[in-house]
């Protein structure tokens, strides 16, 4: 009882099933937990581009708008292939489903396992980035960064399984402060360059090792800058979790999200560029660009405390998506099912718990570090998106609604493109670490083909197909007695309510102990045979067990009933006083064929 009232204090009071429909997200709150991930992106991406280009030298960094231009570009083809997928998934368009109804069951489990480890690694890598800004700014919290990365991840698991209107609540004010702060930024950037002509402050002398500017550095900058697409896909995972009329409303955040992405993206790129920002180790591009901007003081702090707040949260995006992606493998039976149960909140409880352990785990193994962890990412969501798009290519072949052969176009485009930065983000960061993603990739489909097998045999075992009902059977009672007792007398008396031969067994460790139960016995027995087990050896379990398969053996078909005497402290610390020799027992039997074992408790009072 008094776990429960925990569980409500921490979790919520338990709302029923005909609440799902009330719990579902508006427009605004669903913006704010899908953008997320991929506003923080904005945080990084331009500068991720620009730590490329450099190599060059100085004078690539010019290079560095138009590839944020073509980024947009897949940018656009995306949201529209996924506003497109939305309609004809309306149920939800996650890249698994996508592809395992259009490609077939080994395209789906490979997005699906793509995304699965993708999401992970989302959280891990952001949550890492955001305490590694804080610690930045505080130098003396650096030695405690795994610790307030996992307390970070404890408090987003924690509005997550609080339901979905809380934590929307909880992470909308955030994104929304996030997005006016860089709107700000831009607006107030571009003003100045218009007024001024030339940047408030000359730009940053640093040494910048000069090499040739090839087409693969170019590939290599614009893959780089393609995390700015990560995160795309969640809408369309999540269709469902909007408030009626569902596809509307997720095909209307899509598209808002994809204008406030190419704004703020393109914005901080082509400014940065205006205002000849250079990648420094010590500082963020962002952080050198407001610094630019605003010349210090509350809107530079404002900035950096947001873009902050926005890399922490942006976890939240996976985690609205990996328990929702793992609840539709569980119902194909490719994950175990209890991750399709929901829980109090009407949450998918389970993958939220299962996620922020996973990724508490990354960050404690790579120790909250963001470098350790990036050449990790990325593969898994272009591979995603590779497979999703490839697919509605050959579901408008196959179906041919109108306008067919231009919505081929787009996503056929759209695949090809995701597929060669997949094939350049694979090339440059596989050493670094990407071969682990190939590996993890293969290891869980064939966990996750596994899990299918079993469940097939399970259904095929259980099933009444060609069943002609069960063969006859014989049937004992024992009641396994260490003492006798009115919670032994008990156990005695529902034993016999199971079968007038119940007996009951004890198993002999001190013989002047056995001969006082048997004198008792005689007295309170309720007329039960009692039968004594010799144990040379002190043992309980030995001669029990050995007299259960004695009785088992008799023939295929016979049941053994063992009922068990157990008597209930009435506090939770009095169990500490007591044997657990019940459990013990319980544990032992559970696994044995024929054998069912029956618990009669025996409440004491306080």
């Amino acid at each position: 009882m008094r776990l429960y009232r925990l569980k409500r204090l921490f979790v919520g009071t338990p709302l029923p099933t005909a609440q799902a429909r009330h719990e579902r997200l508006s427009k605004r709150t669903g913006l704010a937990i899908f953008a997320s991930d991929n506003l923080s992106s904005v945080a990084y991406a331009t500068e991720e581009i620009m730590r490329v280009l450099i190599l060059a030298g100085v004078a690539a960094l010019s290079l560095s708008t138009p590839i944020s231009i073509a980024i947009g570009a897949v940018i656009c083809i995306v949201i529209y292939s996924y506003r497109q997928t939305i309609v004809a998934y309306p149920q939800g368009a996650s890249d698994y489903i996508v592809a395992k109804d259009n490609l077939g069951t080994a395209a789906g489990l490979v997005a699906g396992s793509a995304l699965l480890i993708d999401y992970t690694l989302t959280v891990a890598v952001s949550v890492s980035a955001g305490i590694a800004a804080v610690t930045s700014a505080v130098p003396g919290l650096f030695p405690y960064r795994v610790v307030l990365c996992v307390a970070a991840l404890a408090l987003i698991a924690y509005g997550n399984l609080r339901g979905l209107r809380e934590s929307g609540r909880l992470f909308a004010l955030p994104s929304y402060l996030f997005i006016a702060g860089f709107l700000v930024l831009i607006a107030t950037g571009f003003a100045r360059y218009a007024i001024r002509g030339e940047p408030t402050a000359p730009p940053t002398e640093v040494e910048a090792p000069l090499g040739a500017l090839s087409v693969f550095l170019v590939l290599r900058a614009f893959a780089s800058g393609a995390v700015a697409l990560t995160g795309i896909e969640a809408v369309a995972d999540g269709v469902q979790a909007f408030k009626p009329p569902e596809v509307k409303n997720a095909r209307t955040v899509l598209a808002v999200l994809g204008i406030i992405m190419l704004t703020l993206f393109i914005g901080t790129t082509a400014l940065a560029d205006l205002f000849n920002i250079v990648p420094r180790d010590e500082e963020t591009v962002v952080s050198q660009l407001a610094r630019a901007v605003f010349g210090g003081g509350p809107l530079y702090y404002y900035l950096q405390g947001v873009s902050t707040l926005i890399l922490i949260l942006a976890a939240n995006t996976a985690f609205a998506d990996f328990p929702r992606l793992a609840f539709f493998m569980s119902r194909d039976g490719y994950l175990p099912r209890q991750f399709g149960n929901r829980g109090d909140r009407l949450v998918f409880s389970n993958g939220v718990v299962i996620l922020a352990v996973i990724a508490a785990g990354l960050v404690v193994v790579f120790h909250g570090s963001t470098h350790a962890l990036i050449p990790l990412y990325a593969v898994g969501v272009f591979t995603s998106f590779t497979l999703s798009q490839t697919s509605m290519v050959r579901r408008w072949l196959r179906t041919r609604p109108d306008g067919w052969w231009w919505r081929v176009a787009v996503n056929g485009i759209g695949g090809a493109t995701t597929a060669v930065v997949l094939v350049v983000v694979a090339a440059t960061k596989f050493v670094d670490g990407a071969w682990i993603v190939v590996v993890l990739i293969g290891f869980f489909i064939l966990t996750f083909l596994a899990i299918r097998h079993h469940y097939d045999d399970v259904a095929r075992q259980l099933s009444l197909e060609g069943y002609e009902g069960p063969p006859p059977i014989s049937h004992s009672v024992l009641v396994l007695v260490g003492d006798l007792h009115r919670g032994v007398a008990e156990a005695l008396q529902y034993a016999k309510t199971l079968s007038p031969e119940a007996k009951a067994v004890y198993v002999e460790l001190d013989p002047e102990r056995t001969r006082r139960l048997e004198e008792r016995w005689v007295k309170h027995g309720l007329g039960v045979p009692l039968i004594v087990l010799t144990s040379p050896y002190r043992s309980l379990l030995g001669p029990f067990l050995g007299y259960i398969d004695h009785l088992v053996q008799r023939d295929g078909r016979h049941i053994v009933t063992i009922v068990l005497p157990e008597f209930i402290p009435a506090r939770w610390w009095q169990h500490l006083l007591h044997n657990q020799t019940a459990l013990l027992i319980k544990g032992a039997l559970l696994f044995r064929k024929n054998v069912i074992v029956t618990d009669v408790p025996y409440h004491l009072k306080d």
